[in-house]
């Protein structure tokens, strides 16, 4: 079962709350008021089944959201508008994938990436932090952030403790991380509490010694913890992978399941580790997904439970870094749309949502504290509609020599390329029936230049999954690949990219292709051959200008076009699909500068251009 639908099904269904509190917490006094983060080194850990600071109790009241889904120069808002809804902890993921983008070059400085700059405003604005860095962190977040680089060796056992090839890797990552997060522990003056070892292991397998094998690592480089686990309790119970000793994290837990973690953790604290506010949708789904956790906020925070909002705050899959679930035997494939908005109490925007001011409520009601006013709105912008012009043919930018390819393959062994497109071209006599096994995850087939089919992993109505495609005569047949995210949790955790099955004419096995990858953040996108005349098929770049008379924050509505990629200012801000749900792909202000700003699209059905649109938010 996929998270997904374990977790909602957790949150949906919970247990009455008598007014009974579990005996763990029975008859304690609420915890006094602990002192910010100020700089000062503070002593924090665990008492008898309590969180402890400076040697008293510390409820941790926390939102989540992700400093890679968010425009640096956006981060102090959305720590500001967290506090003012009444939390005391900012807990985030670290993405592995974000930082190595390939083995041993890591960037934890530039842009969004600088994750100890994060940490230090959240402790500049009075909020604690609780560290989440993997090495797996599922997130929707693409290869649930460990680096697709691990792919090019098929043997690659991913989370596994035994793979000697995953280890290293992990413990060089740690070793890079620690550095840098040692100095910010609340032991030395820092905001951060404790680290999550891993995440939602039980959800995946059993050895508690990988677990254990983690937290060595981080103690080996100078980070003595506290640490965390997180676990759904349904996957807990069956594989039982608890780290002894570890904070207890139940996700999507009321208050009955949060008792019945003592089973597992004993005199350490059992509490929310995700909570769930808002919730993920994929492409093709017919609605954005919602939820609503105050009624579940206000028995955890009666029971005198600690908890994390997952997320308080979702922000943007900005580029290609959002992920895609999968059922178990591999069918369902369900890639996360470009936004991660989340239906969470503080929009995409930073917003706050009608559940914001209601959780606000329930916060000050439990804890007897009035948070700092919620912060005005960053500034928005807007546009006048503009028509993008074809500008240049993907067909024209072929520049490099094709690699001479006996069979399609994965892109990541074949090419080492994580996403992206991969041309493959080859003469075929005539025949009848084109058949593409394996797509991974979208394929355009074209016949000497015209489009004569697609074939989709996700399955919808306005696209075909079919893996049959007409080919009436011989031809020179281009198949263009393109992917989403990898697969972000579960067994199909670590799926290839590419062409990975067969590649048939009426039964008969082609061979002998040649292959043109194309990495869309590649640098022969700067240097695009312009069009000589109008194109005559898909997979053209569009190009505008839009003028604003004052940036600011604005969604661009893609409604007009078909499927593919948008670019601002040579940002890539994510994918657009006719699918849906999601049509606005959000632009934060920092990018876009007064006066004109270039736009760029890639779409891969569409040969004439089409109109571009400013909104305010997501969806109406």
């Amino acid at each position: 079962m996929q998270r997904r639908d374990f977790l909602a099904f957790s949150l949906l269904a919970p247990m009455a709350w008598g007014g009974t509190l579990p005996a763990a917490l029975a008859g304690t006094a609420p915890p006094v008021k602990p002192v910010p983060p100020d700089g000062k080194a503070h002593a924090f850990g665990f008492g008898r089944r309590r969180f402890l600071l400076d040697g008293r109790e510390f409820r941790i009241h926390s939102g989540e959201m992700h400093p890679a889904r968010i425009a640096k120069e956006h981060w102090r808002h959305r720590i500001r508008m967290a506090r003012a809804m009444g939390l005391n902890t900012i807990a985030l993921y670290v993405m592995w994938n974000y930082h190595e983008r390939e083995p041993g070059q890591f960037d934890f400085e530039t842009g969004n990436r600088d994750i100890v700059g994060f940490i230090r405003l959240c402790q500049e604005e009075g909020m604690w932090v609780y560290l989440r860095p993997g090495p797996y962190v599922c997130a929707e977040w693409t290869n649930g952030g460990l680096p697709a680089w691990l792919l090019r060796d098929p043997d690659t056992r991913l989370r596994d403790g035994d793979d000697p090839r995953y280890m290293a890797a992990v413990r060089r990552y740690i070793g890079a991380l620690a550095s840098r997060i040692a100095p910010l522990m609340v032991s030395r003056g820092g905001p951060v509490l404790m680290l999550q070892v891993e995440n939602e292991y039980s959800m995946f397998a059993a050895d508690v010694g990988y677990l254990k094998a983690i937290e060595a690592a981080w103690r080996a480089q100078g980070v003595a913890g506290p640490f965390a686990v997180s676990d759904g309790w349904k996957d807990l119970t069956r594989r039982r992978a608890y780290l002894p000793g570890a904070a207890l994290g139940l996700d999507g837990a009321d208050v009955d399941i949060l008792a019945k973690g003592r089973a597992f953790a004993g005199e350490a604290p059992v509490w929310v580790g995700e909570g769930y506010p808002g919730w993920l949708t994929h492409w093709g789904e017919p609605v954005f997904a919602s939820k609503d956790y105050v009624d579940t906020l206000r028995r955890v925070m009666k029971a005198g439970y600690s908890f994390n909002l997952y997320v308080v705050h979702g922000g943007t899959n900005f580029g290609l870094t959002a992920g895609a679930n999968l059922e178990d035997d591999g069918s369902q494939f369900q890639p996360v749309i470009t936004s991660y908005d989340y239906g969470a109490p503080i929009d995409e925007r930073g917003c706050p949502m009608p559940q914001y001011e209601r959780l606000r409520k329930v916060i000050v009601e439990a804890t007897g504290i009035t948070p700092p006013s919620v912060p005005p709105a960053e500034p928005s912008a807007t546009f006048a509609p503009v028509t993008l012009e074809p500008y240049a043919s993907l067909w024209d930018n072929l520049f490099e020599e094709p690699a001479r390819i006996p069979v399609p393959g994965a892109n990541e062994i074949l090419f080492g390329q994580d996403q992206g497109l991969v041309l493959y071209r080859k003469r075929v006599e005539a025949g009848s029936r084109l058949r593409l096994e394996g797509v991974r995850d979208y394929a355009v087939v074209y016949m000497d230049g015209h489009e004569a089919g697609h074939v989709s992993r996700v399955e919808h109505p306005k696209v075909s999954s079919s893996p049959d495609v007409a080919l009436p005569r011989g031809c020179i047949l281009d198949v263009l690949v393109d992917t989403f995210g990898h697969v972000n949790f579960g067994p199909r955790l670590g799926d290839h990219k590419g062409l990975i099955g067969p590649v048939t004419l009426d039964g008969a096995p082609l061979r002998d292709f040649h292959a043109w990858p194309l990495p869309l953040d590649g640098a022969w996108l700067e240097h695009l051959r312009p069009l000589k005349g109008p194109p005559a098929r898909g997979g053209v770049f569009f190009r505008g200008k839009i003028r604003l008379d004052k940036p600011g924050d604005v969604y661009i509505d893609m409604g007009e076009w078909t499927k593919g990629y948008l670019w601002v200012n040579g940002q890539l801000l994510g994918r657009y699909w006719h699918i849906g749900p999601q049509r606005r792909l959000f632009c934060p202000g920092p990018w876009l500068r007064e006066g004109d700003n270039t736009v760029m699209v890639l779409d891969l059905h569409r040969s004439a251009g089409a109109g571009i649109h400013a909104a305010e938010r997501l969806h109406d």
